[in-house]
């Protein structure tokens, strides 16, 4: 079942890449895709930008000393540094609730969970290929 899922993905990834020749010249532009996939990557290639993620999406909304607790090993000043450029990038909405007392949560937006969404058949892949999980048959 997993593997029909990553199937489906990858017929519909090789879809998409076929719709975006379009924006191409008429050769192929091999410069234009790789421009086009470190974009798409950069934010998840930062370390703990990708952790961050993972746990609001798998955790769901947080606080601040929450997140740190879930991550560790992550400094305050590296995670207060990190949200904000998740938040700067789209994924992440900081809300203040103005208490008393004040309190500041951490949600993923919707381009967050629809990212989250996306890196799952990537995540379910490498599950399968490092022998994490096996696939009942």
């Amino acid at each position: 079942m997993i593997r029909e899922a990553i199937s489906e993905v990858e017929e519909s990834g090789a879809m998409i890449r076929r719709s975006f020749g379009k924006y191409n010249d008429d050769d192929f532009n091999i410069g234009w895709e790789v421009d086009a996939a470190v974009d798409a990557f950069s934010i998840f290639s930062s370390k703990w930008s990708i952790e961050i993620l993972a746990t609001l999406y798998i955790a769901g909304d947080r606080r601040f000393n929450e997140m740190r607790k879930l991550l560790h090993g992550i400094s305050s000043r590296t995670l207060s540094d990190k949200l904000t450029t998740c938040v700067q990038n789209g994924l992440v909405d900081r809300v203040v609730d103005d208490g008393p007392p004040i309190r500041v949560i951490y949600r993923l937006t919707e381009h967050g969970r629809e990212a989250g969404r996306l890196l799952s058949p990537l995540v379910a892949y490498m599950k399968l290929y490092q022998g994490k999980v096996v696939e009942s048959k």
